[in-house]
């Protein structure tokens, strides 16, 4: 038992959750030695306190392994990017899309992010021309999370799957 019980009388519970009563502490602590177990406090503030007959071990073994299936069931959500430039070609941009629809189909977001090299950057409305185009293409599957911003020399839109 890792901490003391300052009561001398406690309340005791089996393992199949059958009361056995109120009895001193060492003939609790008795008890769960005959029946090769570990007396656990679970409700300190009860009066008097609940004690609990277990196998402490298998008990942290048990709850350990319900904590790692529920961590196997989560699904953890990528970001990915796919990166296009104001001048890009008309096939490249039907690449672009069959990425983004694969993605999305994957449960990941996608970040598209439109780079300007040069004067480029003196021309945003191409590349937001470029961003509601591409949005447009993929609505059926997407849906936009953030609307094109300029963040230093490019230019980015979230999409996340519907």
């Amino acid at each position: 038992m890792n901490h003391q019980i300052r009561a001398r009388e406690v309340r005791v519970i089996d393992g199949e959750g059958q009361q056995l009563g109120v009895m001193h502490i060492r003939d609790a602590l008795n008890v769960a030695n005959e029946r090769e177990l570990d007396l656990v406090e679970v409700a300190p503030n009860a009066n008097p306190p609940v004690c609990r007959l277990m196998d402490y071990g298998k008990y942290l073994y048990e709850k350990q392994k319900r904590e790692r299936e529920s961590r196997k069931a989560q699904k953890q959500v990528d970001v990915k990017e796919v990166r296009l430039s104001p001048k890009i070609g008309e096939h490249d941009v039907q690449v672009a899309l069959g990425k983004i629809r694969k993605f999305a189909k994957d449960g990941d977001k996608i970040r598209v992010r439109i780079r300007f090299r040069g004067r480029e950057i003196h021309h945003p409305e191409v590349a937001q021309d470029l961003l509601k185009r591409v949005a447009t293409e993929v609505e059926d599957v997407t849906t936009v999370e953030a609307m094109p911003s300029l963040d230093g020399r490019s230019m980015i839109m979230v999409l996340a799957p519907s």
